[in-house]
């Protein structure tokens, strides 16, 4: 997808890249392949149906049970509201761009949709990270307060927001509507210096990958540690867990406080965290090459597919909610076993009460 730099129309990122100089001249843009065109729509068309249909549906569902607040039900929900921006400003526009081979539109509309493209990524990419981080302080630093009121926003989701809104910004001032050839237009971004598409599609990439990615992997090795040395501790005698005790108590009360519940929410952000990483890795690594390159880069049906696959996590993260919750009809086959899996899903954050240790792990 060219959401920040660059198009897909037969020469990925140099045929949108505007170098300012001191004349005042059009852009020669080489025919598109209108076979590759056809398989573009289509992609685009199936990954925009079922991003919406999914997330849409996930917000009723969520919305149904918003007198039930968990932790874990208000990041999703902020989830699926990012994934689709994702679909309505960055996979839509896109395949009505394949469609029309051009832009029409005046240039705040090319600008507004440029920065709302850059939003739902960077948006859907912190909510993955701060949803990992709070299972990784439910699991790892459970005596830690946790926020008590019940709400649809708190802390961590407007700071991914804040975040979203304030690092695309650079997007409306880099696109614009360029006439490519008389009365043709079309929203390309223009870089001042020649290395300025370089620099910014690594900005990009360092700030919605990179970094996320090595924040997710280091909050899930943590929590596979301790739900491990849970397992290994549950495992030995009495005598051995006093001494675990007593060598560390606010450890092992961490430890003995693990709900199944718990490691079940633990699971979805893992699977989470998996799609985030398979779908965004080639997309990234196509988008450097490409910029990085300095032969020009052949297109064909695979690369385009390629540039693709970083929209394919807006479809998947809804799903992947929904199967653990048991919202997908074939993964339960009876209603109490939905409600069951539901409950638990929903109810496993932490009441740091003077109460038993089962009674302290209330899902997130």
């Amino acid at each position: 997808m060219n959401n920040f730099s660059f198009s897909m129309h037969e020469k990925p990122f140099p045929s949108r890249e505007i170098i300012m100089t001191n004349k005042s001249q059009f852009i020669e843009r080489p025919d598109r392949s209108e076979q590759l065109a056809y398989v573009e729509i289509s992609v685009l068309g199936v990954i925009f149906m079922v991003a919406s249909a999914g997330n849409l549906t996930l917000i009723l569902v969520l919305w149904n049970k918003r007198k039930k607040l968990s932790r874990m039900y208000v990041f999703m929900l902020h989830l699926s509201l990012a994934d689709l921006v994702v679909a309505f400003f960055q996979v839509l526009p896109q395949m009505i761009w394949d469609i029309t081979d051009v832009f029409f539109g005046p240039d705040p509309m090319c600008r507004l949709i440029r920065y709302l493209q850059l939003v739902g990524m960077f948006a859907s990419t912190y909510m993955i990270v701060v949803m990992t981080l709070d299972r990784f302080q439910a699991i790892c630093y459970p005596m830690v307060t946790f926020q008590k009121k019940r709400a649809l926003w708190n802390a961590p989701i407007c700071a991914s927001w804040c975040i979203s809104l304030l690092f695309s910004i650079p997007q409306v001032f880099i696109f614009s509507k360029t006439e490519i050839y008389p009365g043709i237009f079309e929203c390309w971004a223009k870089f001042m210096e020649p290395w300025g598409s370089k620099a910014y599609v690594t900005w990009i990439f360092v700030a919605i990958f990179f970094i996320p990615i090595n924040i997710l992997i280091v909050c899930q090795i943590k929590i596979c540690r301790t739900i491990k040395t849970n397992i290994y501790v549950k495992q030995h005698s009495d005598l051995e867990l006093q001494e675990q005790h007593r060598i560390g108590a606010s450890r092992a009360s961490s430890i003995n406080c693990i709900s199944k519940a718990m490691i079940k929410t633990v699971k979805m952000t893992v699977v989470t965290v998996v799609a985030f990483f398979l779908c965004w890795t080639p997309f990234f690594i196509v988008h450097l090459w490409v910029a990085w390159s300095s032969e020009d880069v052949t297109e064909g049906a695979a690369f385009t597919i390629i540039m693709l696959l970083g929209n394919l996590n807006s479809c998947a993260n809804p799903w992947i909610y929904m199967y653990f919750s048991g919202h997908i009809p074939r993964c339960v086959s009876h209603r109490e076993t939905l409600s069951t899996r539901e409950d638990s899903l929903n109810t496993a954050s932490i009441d740091l009460g003077d109460r038993d240790c089962e009674d302290r792990t209330t899902a997130v």
